[in-house]
């Protein structure tokens, strides 16, 4: 259950979840099931292509029968095609299960009616009075292209209104979630503890004012708790000013064993400086991944490898910034795998000061 809070509170997750979850109830449950496509008053151009060769049998039965030219155009136009375009419409007329031949009287006549290219035909029997040809309708074509436009500014609008409330709803709160509560563990850890900067740390570089006894730029804690197989807590850093400094954090470099939860056998703890080319990172190991040359050759491609104790200081410094990390909890758990091989529990109090 933790797993799956911790996967939906990330807003890219969550609104891939949410389109699925939409278009399933949308296209499928109200599109097919509520409220489901009915078709009313359609042209015979939308018929199959066997229910097309069968229209156009009647149509040849009923100039039989009234000898009307200008009603086989316009049934024959209806269906989306005409003699001009298929000149051999006729010749193909067994296709849709009548008796007509190619050959027939009835055909030829209706051929010869139907002969004239201008867009008009000539009355059967007269040779003289044109007919009208009758066209396809161009208002079917402008309806269809203004129901296709107005349907995708109504996509364009739900998109951009979709994507406002994902902002305001998920990450502005969840920004807004983390400064407070930043706020509130410090407000609290300086009440229990007393404030950072009297502390026992390393000696760091200082301005020659003396600003000596100045509090951090940035303070933070962090805590890892074995089955928070996704821990990776990352910080802003900003001056009083309100100017971006850079960004520091903690995350799992490596893990021991398998099945879950997972075994975190080192983390890392990482600097950036807006000011500087590179990220500073250093490797905190178990006392069994210090002790076995395989993981720590590996993991020294990421950075300084340095085993954790309890009480330990972590300097890290960029052109800019000097990071302070002091180890004030650490676990290790217990368990099949090697003694001190993985942690069950490491909190971090971190100090960030400009040099």
């Amino acid at each position: 259950m933790d797993k799956l809070k911790d996967l939906f509170s990330r807003p890219l997750i969550t609104g891939i979840v949410g389109l699925v979850i939409g278009v399933a109830i949308g296209w499928f449950a109200i599109g097919w099931g509520v409220w489901p496509i009915e078709w009313k008053d359609a042209d015979a151009s939308l018929l199959r292509q066997d229910l097309k060769a069968q229209y156009l049998c009647m149509i040849v039965d009923s100039y039989k029968v009234n000898q009307d030219a200008n009603l086989a155009a316009a049934r024959i136009n209806s269906l989306g095609t005409n003699l001009e375009t298929s000149p051999f419409l006729l010749d193909s007329i067994q296709g849709g299960g009548c008796s007509y031949k190619a050959g027939d009287e009835v055909i030829m006549q209706l051929k010869s009616a139907l002969s004239a290219g201008t867009g008009t035909i000539p009355a059967v029997g007269s040779g003289e009075t044109p007919i009208s040809l009758v066209t396809p309708s161009a208002t079917s074509k402008t309806g269809t292209k203004t129901s296709t436009l107005l349907l995708s500014i109504l996509c364009a609008m739900f998109l951009i209104i979709g994507g406002a409330l994902v902002y305001i709803f998920f990450i502005r709160n969840r920004k807004k979630k983390g400064q407070d509560s930043g706020s509130e563990l410090e407000d609290d850890y300086m009440e229990e503890e007393g404030s950072f900067e009297n502390q026992t740390m390393p000696t760091r570089t200082v301005p020659a004012s003396g600003a000596q006894d100045a509090g951090p730029a940035a303070h933070f804690m962090t805590t890892y708790v074995i089955g928070d197989d996704l821990y990776d807590d990352s910080f802003s850093i900003d001056a009083q000013t309100g100017e971006f400094l850079g960004e520091c954090g903690v995350g799992i470099s490596d893990t021991i064993g398998v099945g879950d939860p997972k075994k975190v056998t080192a983390f890392e703890v990482w600097l950036f400086d807006k000011n500087d080319i590179q990220t500073v990172t250093k490797v905190l190991m178990s006392s069994h991944a210090m002790n076995d040359p395989a993981i720590r050759q590996r993991l020294a491609s990421k950075g300084e490898p340095l085993l954790v104790e309890a009480g330990q200081q972590i300097l890290l410094e960029t052109a800019t910034l000097q990071l302070e990390a002091k180890v004030i909890e650490l676990v290790y758990g217990q368990g099949a795998l090697p003694e001190k091989s993985f942690f069950e529990r490491l909190t971090l109090e971190i100090g960030v000061w400009p040099k």
